[in-house]
């Protein structure tokens, strides 16, 4: 994955990345970050936006440590601040994990992905979605048949959950907090699997890779 992802990217590229997909989320080289640890090797002018990923940042507590421990340049900002730097040019590529992806391309990810998907979009920008072949469902028609938990108040409440006297909300507050989102494929450039990458209509290239990688288990 990270060689084939980081075959996409442009020279010196400005990559966006949200959430933690290193090895601290799945396993040694990383998934989306697997891409960004190739590129860099291959490149030591890439540098990389870090969404901090509220509630939880994962991207301000993991992502951003992994990033220093691999000597890779970063800067943090607040997920908010993402579409500025689209807006603005500083991004060549977005690269985001999955947690699940349909037959025909949604995927779900960690709340924030579909804002940042919207966004790159809109300002012309590659969005790459990253993970292993074993995270596209078939049987799930559409993002829609995806379910979404929805995580406890306090997570939002307060910046390290747990409850407590940190909080940053009136007490009582109504809170929607789901742990994922869900991207349309139409927003996705492309999803970059182990086997290969899949680019639209994903209803026709991702198939192709999910057999591939179960022939390998079976033998």
């Amino acid at each position: 994955m990270g060689a084939l992802g980081a075959a996409l990217l442009p020279p010196a590229a400005r990559i966006l990345h949200h959430c933690n997909t290193g090895a601290l989320a799945t396993v040694g080289h990383g998934t989306a970050l697997g891409v960004i640890r190739s590129a860099f090797a291959a490149d030591p002018r890439v540098t990389v936006h870090v969404t901090e990923t509220r509630p939880r940042l994962q991207g301000a507590r993991l992502t951003a440590w992994e990033l220093a421990a691999a000597g890779i340049p970063h800067t943090l900002l607040v997920d908010s601040a993402a579409a500025v730097l689209l807006r603005d040019g500083r991004v060549d590529a977005v690269t985001v994990g999955a947690d699940r992806v349909a037959a025909n391309g949604d995927t779900a990810n960690k709340i924030g992905t579909l804002a940042v998907a919207i966004a790159a979009a809109h300002y012309g920008v590659p969005f790459y979605v990253v993970a292993p072949a074993s995270t596209v469902d078939l049987a799930a028609p559409t993002g829609g048949a995806i379910p979404v938990e929805e995580r406890p108040a306090d997570e939002v409440t307060h910046p390290c959950g747990g409850g407590g006297a940190d909080g940053v909300a009136p007490v009582g507050t109504p809170v929607y907090n789901p742990a994922f989102d869900v991207t349309a494929a139409a927003l996705i450039t492309a999803i970059v699997t182990e086997e290969g990458v899949a680019r639209p209509p994903f209803t026709d290239s991702l198939p192709p890779l999910v057999a591939a990688a179960v022939g390998k288990m079976r033998r």
